[in-house]
Parts: C-alpha cells; sequence; structure tokens
C-alpha cells in the first residue's frame, strides 16, 4: 500500500507509524483467531470451563462466594489461578482467562479495553481473640493498647486506615505487615494481635466465635471488581457470575 512498516537506525529496524497500526491491526486479528478456536473447543466438550485469575492477596470467602452461583452445574469445569495483578490481567489481555478477581480496576484505553463489574464493597473492621479484648470494645482504647496486623502500605484498607489513626493522633503498635489476606486470619487466630481486615475473610471465626468483631472502621472499605474484556464470543458462563455489573 505504499507504507514503509519500518526504518532503519543504525543496525537496527525501528517501526515507523504505519508499522505500529498494521501490527496493532494484526494482534487484533490472531486474537480474534485464537478466540473463535477456543470457543470451538469449548463447544466441542461436554463440560464448558470457566478461567478465573484471582489475586493471590484476595479474599478466598470472597471467591467462595462469586464462584458459588455455579458450583452445582454438572456440565461447567473451574479452572482458578491466582497472581500478581500485572500477570493477571496479562492473562486476560492473551485470552487465557475469562475473569480476573482484584481489589483495584485497572486503567481502561483504546489498547486495553478492559471492562470493571463492580461485585461488593465490604467494610473492614478490627477483629481479634477475647483474650485481647480484654472485656473492652473501645476501637481507640485497644488501639492504645494491642499490637495490629495490618495489610501493607501499598493497599487501599491500609492507606484509608493511616489516614484515620493520623486524624485521631494515634501511632499503634504493629505486629504485623502482610500482603496475604488468608495470612492475616491465621495470625489473628493465633492471637498475635488484632487484625485490621473485612469481616468477609474471617465469617467462618466470627460465626464460631473464635475471633471477635470489635467494631468497623468508619469510612473504611475494600471494594472487590470482576475484570474482563470485550470479546467478540464472550464464555456465557460468566453472564451467571457477573449478573450485568460493570462500570
Amino acid at each position: 500500500m505504499g507504507h514503509d512498516l519500518f526504518e532503519r537506525r543504525g543496525r537496527q529496524l525501528i517501526l515507523t507509524e504505519a508499522g505500529r497500526i498494521a501490527l496493532d491491526h494484526a494482534d487484533a486479528i490472531f486474537a480474534a483467531g485464537r478466540e473463535l478456536i477456543g470457543t470451538l473447543q469449548d463447544k466441542g466438550r461436554g463440560r464448558q470451563a470457566i478461567r478465573v485469575g484471582a489475586l493471590a492477596t484476595l479474599s478466598r470467602n470472597f471467591q467462595m462466594e462469586f464462584l458459588r452461583p455455579i458450583f452445582a452445574r454438572a456440565d461447567v469445569e473451574i479452572v482458578l489461578r491466582s497472581g500478581r495483578s500485572a500477570e493477571l490481567l496479562q492473562s486476560l489481555e492473551a485470552q487465557n482467562l475469562d475473569v480476573v478477581l482484584i481489589n483495584q480496576p485497572p486503567v481502561r484505553d483504546a489498547v486495553t479495553p478492559f471492562v470493571s463489574h463492580r461485585l461488593s464493597e465490604q467494610p473492614v473492621s478490627l477483629v481479634g481473640t477475647a483474650a485481647l479484648l480484654k472485656d473492652t470494645s473501645d476501637v481507640v482504647e485497644l488501639l492504645k493498647t494491642q499490637s495490629l496486623i495490618l495489610p501493607t502500605s501499598d493497599t487501599g484498607i491500609r492507606i484509608g486506615f493511616d489516614a484515620w489513626l493520623d486524624r485521631l493522633g494515634l501511632r499503634p503498635q504493629i505486629a504485623a505487615e502482610v500482603d496475604d489476606m488468608a495470612m492475616m486470619r491465621l495470625l489473628a487466630r493465633e492471637g498475635v494481635g488484632l487484625a485490621v481486615l473485612p469481616p468477609i475473610v474471617v465469617q467462618d471465626e466470627l460465626t464460631s466465635g473464635l475471633l471477635i468483631e470489635v467494631d468497623r472502621l468508619p469510612g473504611i472499605g475494600e471494594t472487590f471488581f470482576a475484570v474482563t474484556i470485550t470479546r467478540r464470543f464472550p464464555n456465557p458462563i460468566l453472564a451467571d457470575l457477573l449478573d450485568g455489573r460493570a462500570i
């Protein structure tokens, strides 16, 4: 068509603007081909697979609640993978995953057309064993006297919690900073300290009385998202999980 795709710079060949445009279109063509093959392969099976990626630090209880609508379906096979946000989203773009569960929505643009579905917004509470509460439910007093198990500083929960502490003028002692909700749950059960986390993470322990929810922390929460990409042949099982919610 009369356009150069490369220009030479020394010993290197560099894509021209026309070359980048052609590459983008070629990527889209090959992606559509992979999507078609994958869809037809699934159609030929007796059971259809739903491939779910979940942030490694995400609450297991939340993941169970998300998948519950399809647990009893004999025609569905669930493939569940965990990892970091960047690698999961990369797998989603490559169509190796159908949906990714995370707690912060990715940026959407023309190059990476992610669709973020807001699933749930969970409150955050102060939780601990009865032995640590010492017959008091005063949150401020407990923050002054007890060690804390906290999410790492790069999480939304921790940012909101630190800001709240700053307004109160408090500097509590930190027993552990953890990037895994499952580990926070175990440390709280062992009485290492009072944990700052969504109650859904420890709902079994709260029900049994092993842990006690002291109180909800004002203005602090965690939002859960299911991320998909726009596809010509979307996995039909997603409709049963997402319920049409998107932002």
